[in-house]
């Protein structure tokens, strides 16, 4: 298993700035069933394209399908509830709390898929967790801040639980199916039952901000997803789980330093110490 780790740092840099389109969706109260239905669509309509294109053969389509739609499903659940809890939390916060998931994969990588890894690998792995660890120890000040992120702390353990499974079925795609009719059917999928609770809210409630704007965003999500999640399997492809999956896992610093940068989030100590140790890792991880 070679030549992974630059598909999995252009995987943590695209997906990070993708992610930080999550925090401009929540700061400008888009709509979140309008944007995740644009992004969805977007990387449906691209990745089908280049499949037809490409006129590649599907070597098990029921294989295709049953883990397009748990990956669906589990991406679905990770993307809606990750821009709710960022409605609730500061994305310093949020961002490294959620990717606690990889805490879970790596588990999963050892228990179940018995992977090895060796030396300063080891070290890295340890780091990486260490400073998702160290910034997520953050809390929000304030009573009135306390009780208006409890609730975001529950949309951030679902989006842990959600990301972990949506890694898992992604490791299962990229070894056993074509990557881009994988991606085609779990974002179709995607869209189509986000166009289904989207249409049912709209019914219950009044869009905060115009749908231009979050149908705007939604496409740069997209656009920066499909580059960034071919990375990723790509990576997966040629290297292990836990390593490729806690090096994606880290995008989140990309995120948080665009937030302090543009949005003026304080940095905080150990905010600092966790972005060090994160650079410190990747040094480590690479093969």
């Amino acid at each position: 298993m070679t030549g992974w780790f630059p598909f999995a740092l252009a995987a943590l840099l695209l997906m990070g700035l993708q992610r930080f389109f999550y925090k401009v969706a929540a700061e400008r109260s888009c709509d979140t069933a309008v944007t995740t239905l644009s992004f969805m669509a977007t990387v449906t309509i691209i990745s089908a394209a280049v499949f037809f294109i490409r006129n590649a053969s599907i070597p098990d389509l029921s294989f295709l399908l049953l883990v397009g739609l748990a990956n669906s499903l589990a991406f679905l659940l990770a993307t809606v509830t990750h821009i709710e809890a960022l409605k609730k939390l500061p994305a310093r916060i949020a961002y490294p709390l959620i990717r606690l998931d990889a805490v879970l994969v790596v588990v999963i990588s050892f228990l179940f898929f018995h992977e090895q890894v060796v030396g300063r690998q080891q070290i890295g792995i340890a780091l990486a967790l260490a400073a998702v660890l160290l910034i997520a120890r953050e809390r929000a000040g304030g009573g009135e801040a306390v009780r208006k992120s409890a609730k975001g702390f529950l949309f951030v353990a679902a989006a842990i639980l959600a990301g972990a499974a949506a890694a898992v079925s992604s490791r299962f795609a990229a070894h056993g199916t074509d990557k881009i009719a994988f991606m085609a059917v779990s974002y179709g999928l995607s869209t189509l039952f986000v166009a289904g609770f989207g249409e049912r809210g709209r019914r219950q409630e009044k869009a905060v901000a115009g749908s231009r704007e979050s149908l705007r965003i939604g496409c740069i999500m997209g656009i920066l997803n499909v580059v960034g999640y071919y990375a990723y399997l790509e990576g997966l492809s040629r290297g292990p789980l836990s390593l490729v999956t806690v090096i994606t896992s880290m995008h989140f610093v990309v995120a948080v330093v665009l937030s302090i940068l543009i949005y003026r989030e304080r940095p905080t100590p150990l905010g600092i110490t966790g972005i060090i140790l994160t650079v410190v890792s990747l040094t480590l991880l690479r093969a």
